[in-house]
């Protein structure tokens, strides 16, 4: 008797860990930006910390509304595809069961072997063979607003909280150096992280995030410095 082999794939992660990493990410770099915009334009602690507490809170409902509203729209044209299937299986069956046959006739398979998987395939189940042959549709990539929303809005605080731990911790006079230096560390961290989860080069992803990174807070701190101000 044959031993059933059950594999886990990476690709199932990728709905929540696109939105996590994109959360942190986000939560680490425009805080910082903003937080050292402003360190900048005004040595203050108190003026720095409540910039980056608002900027910690505006981002994470923007990223968890941003995320949710997105995604639902993926879900609804989803929705929209898999009731036309429905209604072409039932009205025109022999339609659909070619339309699959020819499916697999252009993967390699030859006429009469593709005939006869597309007849066992609609026998089965016909919606879920034409939502993933035809449409690319597969349980675990289906869109979760919610999930998305959640992950991305609790990410964005975890990310943001690093560098308002700076502010709290490291003295004023050496914010300016202390902000980009651990934010950039905080940076390689996750693309390090997201890296591992997602079976990826590390090296590359960790190079990708830090450079990018740098680029942000430079732009920000520019403007900071020229108009005593910060845009995030």
């Amino acid at each position: 008797m044959a031993r059933t082999h059950k594999e886990k794939h990476l690709v199932e992660r990728i709905g929540w860990l696109r939105a996590a990493v994109l959360g942190a990410n986000d939560g680490i770099l425009s805080t910082s930006s903003l937080i050292l915009g402003v360190a900048i334009a005004t040595p203050e602690r108190d003026a720095i910390l409540l910039t980056g507490v608002a900027g910690l809170v505006a981002g994470a409902m923007s990223m968890a509304a941003g995320e949710f509203v997105s995604v639902s729209s993926q879900a609804d044209t989803e929705a929209a595809d898999i009731r036309r299937e429905s209604r072409e299986l039932a009205t025109m069956p022999g339609a659909e069961q070619e339309e699959l046959a020819a499916i697999y006739r252009k993967r390699g398979l030859d006429p009469q072997l593709a005939e006869q998987v597309a007849v066992q395939m609609t026998a089965k189940d016909p919606l879920a063979a034409h939502l993933r042959d035809e449409l690319g549709l597969v349980e675990h990539l289906a869109a979760n607003p919610v999930q998305a929303g959640l992950s991305s809005a609790a990410s964005f605080a975890v990310g943001a909280a690093q560098p308002l731990l700076v502010v709290a911790l490291v003295p004023v006079a050496a914010l300016l150096w202390a902000i980009p230096v651990s934010s950039l560390l905080f940076l390689a961290g996750l693309g390090a992280v997201g890296a591992q989860v997602g079976g990826a080069p590390v090296v590359k992803a960790v190079l990708r995030v830090v450079i990018w990174g740098a680029v942000a807070m430079g732009i920000t701190a520019g403007i900071g410095h020229l108009f005593g101000t910060t845009v995030a």
